[in-house]
């Protein structure tokens, strides 16, 4: 494994014509447990108990939310999201003008999972809505980096520019936004189910990641803007541009709760996606099936429940965000599950950072292909 790790990291700086900092995969199979890492030049050592911001790996994380909730009956997947949370007099999301966004009363919780709901992307499309041709989360940390996001934000601005894709199950769009808004909907049940002011952050370390928890693990889902340090050990990300380069740590992660906020290390992304997956976590095995399987009506790419398919690697999600690239799968079918870390963007070119993502699934099939599977 070693060898073709090398062999990729390899390739990769070859291919960019610049050095990598490092590349990183770590296994656990019923043949054992694997662990790689190339350093280029440039890079710090990383080891399976390095931090770093896993980014929309964050998105599995607020599925199991989800479907938890549903286990407990606090929320059904199929109740529009203006409906009212079982038990109470109080909707899924507010019930205010600014919250009035194209196709809220047709959207359901199941299909912003599925990402079928058509709700546009505001952290991430400029095609709709920019403001000099950066997204709104873009300009406004240009503007002030210490901006305290909120999800009532993004939907403000939907609702004042009137943005969508379109009608539910009609188009299958990835959307941050979406996500976000989850994110809220998990802050009010449990609000509700407590008859006390809860967050996003609260739900998941008192329920699914901390100390109390089925699996406590190390994780942090940081949602004040304040809140900007890693965690030591950690790794820094790094970015390449065309003209200049840039190191990432600090970050003002209150732009991506629920969506992309997650930090933690390989080895505690491993005890999740294997627990989860195999039913020995929070969630039922049928409800980790569902998460797996249940695909939207105009979805084409096998994306499930805030779950990834990728072929020949396993169920799981991927994620970016500035200077990190990173990966978490597990197959049922071999119980081998795979963890993957570049911290390394080249923004060069569209065509360099594609190359920088592929470079996920690469090194998790070789990995696993290295090892018999």
């Amino acid at each position: 494994m070693d060898a073709a790790v090398t062999n990729i990291h390899t390739n990769l700086q070859k291919d960019l014509n610049t050095d990598v900092p490092s590349l990183s995969v770590y296994v656990v199979s019923p043949r054992g447990t694997y662990f790689t890492t190339v350093k280029g030049k440039n890079g710090t050592a990383v080891t399976p108990n390095t931090y770093f911001r896993f980014a929309s790996n964050t998105k599995n994380f607020t599925s199991t939310a989800i479907l938890k909730m549903m286990q407990d009956g606090w929320l059904n997947l199929d109740d529009k999201i203006t409906a009212n949370i079982p038990g109470t007099t109080v909707p899924y999301v507010p019930d205010v003008a600014d919250w009035n966004f194209p196709h809220k009363n047709e959207i359901t919780i199941r299909q912003i999972l599925q990402h079928n709901a058509g709700i546009y992307d505001v952290t991430n499309d400029t095609s709709q809505y920019n403001i000099g041709g950066e997204t709104y989360a873009e300009y406004m940390l240009s503007t002030n980096p210490d901006f305290q996001f909120s999800t009532a934000d993004y939907v403000k601005v939907l609702t004042d520019h009137n943005l969508t894709y379109g009608s539910p199950n009609q188009v299958y769009h990835y959307s941050n936004t979406g996500f976000s808004i989850l994110g809220e909907i998990v802050a009010r049940v449990y609000s509700q189910k407590v008859n006390s002011t809860k967050t996003y952050g609260d739900f998941m370390y008192d329920k699914i990641v901390g100390s109390g928890s089925k699996k406590p693990l190390g994780i942090k889902f940081p949602e004040l803007a304040s809140d900007k340090q890693l965690p030591s050990p950690y790794v820094k990300g790094f970015i390449k541009y065309s003209d200049h380069d840039e190191v990432t740590d600090l970050k003002n992660a209150s732009a991506h709760v629920a969506e992309g906020n997650g930090i933690g290390t390989m080895v505690m992304l491993t005890q999740y996606i294997r627990s989860v997956m195999k039913g020995e976590n929070v969630l039922y095995a049928s409800s980790a099936e569902l998460m797996r399987t249940n695909k939207g009506a105009a979805t084409t790419n096998g994306y499930g429940l805030g779950c990834s398919n990728f072929q020949g690697i396993g169920y799981g999600h991927n994620g970016a965000t500035e200077g990190y690239l990173s990966m978490m799968a597990y197959d049922p079918k071999s119980d081998v599950s795979v963890i993957v870390l570049l911290p390394f963007w080249d923004l060069s070119s569209t065509s360099k950072f594609e190359r920088c993502l592929n470079t996920l699934n690469t090194t998790a099939i070789e990995a696993k292909r290295t090892l018999g599977y």
